[in-house]
Order: C-alpha cells, then structure tokens, then sequence
C-alpha cells in the first residue's frame, strides 16, 4: 500500500471517529441541554427520562475522542502538538466541561436527599453540557479560520451550531426513549424546534465567514465543500419532514447522516490541510510502517469494541420502547 493510501485510510477513520463521538457523544451533552431547559408539567418526567437514557453509557462515548487523540499523537504528531498548542484554551475549557458534568452528575444522583443541593448540581449538569461541545465547535471554528483564532466571530458561531445540533440529535434519540406519547411529543416538539434554529444558525455562520474572513467562505464554497453543506441541508429538511410524519426511527438515522454530511463538507474544506495553509495531512504523517501497525491495530481493536458496545446498547437499552 503507497505512503499517500495509507494517509488517506487513516484520515478517512479520524474522521470516522470524530463523527462517531459528535454523534453519540453529542446526544448525550444535548440531553445535558434539555435536562437543564426542562419545563412544563412534565419536567421532572423529562428528567428522568434523560438521566435513563443517558446514565448507562455516557461513559462509553468519550472512546471514540480519547481514539481520536491517540490517532492524532500516534499518526500525525506535527499536527498534534500544533493543535495541542494553538487550541490549548478551548481545548482545555471543553475538557474542563466533560469533567465537571461527570462530577455533577454522580453528585446529583446522591444528593437526592436535598432538593437544593440535586438542583445545583443539575445546573452544574447543564452548564457543563453547553461548555464542552460550546469549546470544541470554537475550536474547529478556529482551525477553520486560521491563526488558531477560536474567539474570533466565526468561531464562536461554530461553537453555536455545535451546542444546536447536539440538542437536535439528542433531541431525535429521546424520542425513541420513552413508550409514553406525551412525553414523545414533549421531545418532537423540540427537536423540530433544535432542527429550524440549526438552520438558522448555519445560514448565520455563511454570512459570518462572508463579511469577517473571505478565505474561509471561499474555502466553505468550494465545490467539494459545497456538496457536503448542500447534503447537510437536504438532510435537514428531510429530518424536519420525517419529525411532522412522526417517523421517528427514520428521522434518528437521517440525523446521523446529517452530522456526517456537516463533517464531511468540513473536512472538504479543509483538505488536502490537516492544519490550513501550514501542514498537510501527507506531510504531518508518521512513517509508513507506524500508519501500517496503527491500522492493523485499530481493526483488531474494532473487532472487539464494537461487539462490547453493541452488546452494552442491548443491556441497557431494552426497556426502552419505540413507537
């Protein structure tokens, strides 16, 4: 297999693996989200519902970014400790919200005793929901850009739409967590909601990139990146239809193909760079003999984890009833 195969096999499972975690570990910092905005007469039903859904398996999702920090150090380390540098601050405010809302979640489960004390910690739950996926968007923001610079407008903008399609994915997979119809409707409701208002949101982040960094939107209309924008909004519009037919299932796995969509036109305009206008991803590269071991490795791997996970989705997932 050519040096420049091995390259392209190794990004295309980085960002496979970065799918995977904006996927399911999106889902679950979006239920932090709607466990913090709950309301109505159902709230504390909707709580508990998130805290079912979400509290087997949280955990598990975080393999898929620790398997995207090892692929990064182990395959492209240039790259890694570029962005381990230039990123340092949103990286490490959005590690500093994925441990925060481990911890509050465990404190909130044992301070039930104390009404005061569960709904600090749900706060705490929520806030730490926002920050993480908040701080990763601005740090893809900031790469998107140049200059690392993640507080620039586009940047923070990105870090919205992060926030917005983790509420609409987990939105979407509530749906399906409860046999209960109203507590169904309660979650379709906002993920039509979540899903016009990401919308909004991207169609914000065009005009951002326009008027405040020109080089970025003409990288984002590129024709290969516009092709992956373009599935993302077709996506999108087949979602919102899907949500009014009330086909729930199908609505949960187009918006998987959404979030795919919004990272492969990501990836499109940022190739053949792994970091714009400095380091492409063939010239980061470890030597072909360690892209080698690390595929073989991750097949091996693969070949355990999946099962183990899917196996893990089985145990804890079988009280949960679809319409």
């Amino acid at each position: 297999m050519s040096p420049q195969t091995l390259v392209a096999f190794v990004a295309f499972v980085g960002l496979g693996s970065v799918a995977l975690y904006a996927v399911f570990g999106g889902a679950d910092f979006g239920g932090g989200v709607w466990d913090m905005i709950a309301s109505g007469p159902r709230r504390d039903q909707q709580r508990e519902l998130i805290e079912h859904a979400v509290g087997p398996v949280w955990e598990t999702n975080h393999v898929w970014l620790i398997f995207l920090v090892v692929l990064l150090f182990t395959c492209f380390p240039p790259a890694f400790a570029a962005l381990a540098t230039g990123l340092f601050a949103p990286l490490s405010f959005a590690l500093v919200g994925i441990i925060l809302r481990g911890a509050a979640y465990a404190f909130r489960a044992s301070a039930s005793f104390d009404a005061g004390l569960s709904d600090f910690w749900g706060h705490v739950f929520g806030i730490a929901s926002i920050i993480t996926p908040f701080f990763f968007g601005t740090a893809v923001g900031g790469l998107t850009v140049g200059n690392y610079a993640w507080n620039s407008p586009f940047a923070l903008g990105t870090g919205v739409l992060a926030v917005l399609l983790c509420a609409q994915i987990a939105a979407i997979f509530l749906t399906l967590e409860t046999a209960e119809r109203a507590l169904r409707e309660d979650f379709r409701r906002r993920a039509i909601g979540s899903t016009v208002a990401l919308a909004v949101m991207g169609a914000i982040l065009l005009t951002l990139a326009r008027v405040t960094s020109p080089e970025t939107f003409a990288a984002l209309t590129r024709p290969e990146a516009r092709a992956g924008i373009a599935i993302a909004m077709l996506l999108g519009l087949l979602v919102l239809a899907l949500l009014f037919a009330r086909r729930l299932l199908a609505a949960r796995l187009v918006v998987m193909l959404e979030a795919f969509a919004v990272l492969a036109g990501w990836y499109a305009e940022q190739a053949p760079y792994i970091i714009p206008g400095t380091l492409t991803y063939q010239a980061a590269a470890a030597p072909p003999v360690t892209l080698e071991a690390f595929l073989w490795l991750t097949a091996a791997g693969g070949a355990l984890l999946v099962p183990s996970l899917l196996l893990l989705f089985r145990v804890f997932k079988s009280e949960s009833q679809a319409p």
